[in-house]
């Protein structure tokens, strides 16, 4: 899946910015900045933490999935406003790892913080919680810019889609694996690892700072292996004025960019409404069915393995039918797993005997509150849409990151990628706000979630003219 670096005598291949491909140490050392970055996408924003902080930090589901709603929605703010203008600084200033270094380490703090978030919170603590939870978020999103940015230089025009669907697959196993350590280490037994309090759910609280540790570990080797591009020998703010000058050329050149801009506007949407899922489908999980951090992670830990597969297979398909069907293909599967799991209601959860309903008319008794995991058929048909939208996550994410290697100009790469982070957090903050809102308005989580179709269908449909051809930089 690795190319072969020029060790291995490989010169006939260029990269797309001119170069040999990265030796294949430096090209699994760049993989693994996503092993070491997902346990906080899925310990901490997926499975584990915020499933905890809304039913037990909060106390209420529904006032938990629109307080976590409105905490995403201003990290998502943050982003949109300042990723284009970092990515353009570091084109302009040459190397990418300081300012990885950088983020990562806001990244480790605000997952250290989260061993604050007890119980029953007050409104204050809830707001210092949420305020790490948003410090993390951006230190995590504005370290992948620098990192989506070295891709081009680091694998062959041919296996850009396959290096790309690998390094998702190293993360979704890296967040399998972080899972299972919290289930076998803390959830599970009865007295957890390091004598840790369940009473006072430190089993749950543990993943911020587990997050932090595995972040500062296994960012390691990208700095020691990976090769990053030379100085341009600009000082910080000589870089700082000639990237923000090249950021309002891009912005003002974009109308010669059409195609691309069209991608990333399509990205923009459809990729909203893919991190809403991911955001809110724990939330919604434990909110629906009751399911304790045990449940909630075997849940995560199934999908998570499809996760992974789904990712190399759409490496695989992104090389062979190319990054645009791929896309559509990965958005629609999305489609149909979303309006699949907001077609099932549960009613009286707990109570001796109840009517589920499944593909919003399809009603069946419950004659008695199951035992075990995934004891209804509500369950059980969660669990199918949930692993519908772990595989087709993966590719959608993958390919899109290989998308605008094969559309923008070599010159303009960092500045692509710069709107690239740009067009997956510019609206980012609206998914979540509306989910929010709409959560708090008709006090139910499944109208808040179902509001996430509307981002899927938009983004499906406007990448429908986007044509997958390199465009000529235009100065």
């Amino acid at each position: 899946m690795l190319d072969d670096g020029p060790d291995d005598g490989r010169t006939d291949e260029l990269t797309i910015t001119g170069g040999l491909p990265a030796p294949r140490l430096g090209q699994f050392s760049w993989a693994l900045f996503d092993w070491a970055n997902q346990p906080y996408f899925t310990l901490v924003t997926t499975f584990i933490f915020a499933p905890y902080f809304t039913s037990y930090v909060v106390g209420d589901a529904i006032r938990g999935q629109e307080l976590w709603g409105y905490g995403q929605a201003v990290a998502g703010l943050c982003i949109a406003l300042l990723s284009p203008v970092l990515g353009a600084m570091a084109d302009a200033n040459g190397p990418r790892k300081p300012w990885i270094l950088v983020f990562q380490a806001l990244g480790v703090v605000g997952c250290a913080g989260l061993w604050l978030a007890l119980p029953g919170a007050a409104d204050q603590d809830l707001i210092l919680i949420l305020g790490l939870v948003v410090l993390a978020s951006l230190g995590a999103e504005f370290a992948t810019v620098f990192n989506n940015a070295m891709l081009p230089g680091l694998a062959s025009r041919a296996r850009l889609g396959r290096l790309s669907g690998y390094a998702w697959a190293l993360g979704y196993l890296g967040g399998l694996v972080s899972l299972g350590f919290v289930l076998g280490g803390f959830s599970l037994p009865e007295v957890p690892l390091f004598g840790l309090d369940k009473a006072s759910h430190e089993h749950d609280r543990i993943v911020g700072p587990l997050s932090a540790v595995w972040m500062a570990i296994f960012i390691l080797p990208l700095f020691l292996f990976t090769p990053d591009a030379p100085p341009s020998g600009l000082d910080r703010s000589q870089a700082a004025r000639q990237g923000l000058r090249q950021l309002a050329n891009t912005l003002r050149d974009l109308r010669h960019y059409r195609n691309i801009m069209l991608f990333l506007v399509a990205r923009m949407i459809y990729f909203d409404g893919l991190s809403a899922i991911f955001a809110f489908g724990g939330i919604y999980a434990a909110g629906s069915f009751g399911w304790t951090t045990t449940n909630l992670g075997i849940f995560g830990i199934i999908l998570t393995i499809f996760a992974a597969v789904g990712a190399v297979v759409g490496g695989w398909l992104d090389d062979r039918i190319g990054s645009k069907k791929t896309i559509m293909l990965a958005v629609i599967g999305l489609i149909v797993a979303t309006l699949g799991i907001v077609s099932i209601t549960v009613d009286g959860l707990g109570s001796e005997a109840r009517t589920d309903t499944i593909f919003f008319f399809v009603h069946y008794a419950v004659a008695a509150p199951g035992e075990g995991m995934f004891a209804t058929l509500a369950e059980q048909v969660f669990l199918l849409f949930g692993i519908m939208i772990g595989v087709f996550g993966g590719p959608a994410q993958a390919a899109s990151r290989t998308m605008l290697s094969r559309l923008a100009p070599p010159a303009m790469i960092g500045e692509f990628y710069g709107l690239y982070a740009l067009s997956g957090k510019a609206t980012a903050f609206i998914a979540p706000l509306v989910v929010a809102m709409i959560t708090g308005m008709a006090q139910s989580q499944r109208a808040g979630v179902a509001a996430i179709l509307v981002f899927l269908v938009l983004g499906l449909l406007l990448m429908l003219p986007v044509r997958e051809q390199r465009s000529h930089a235009a100065r």
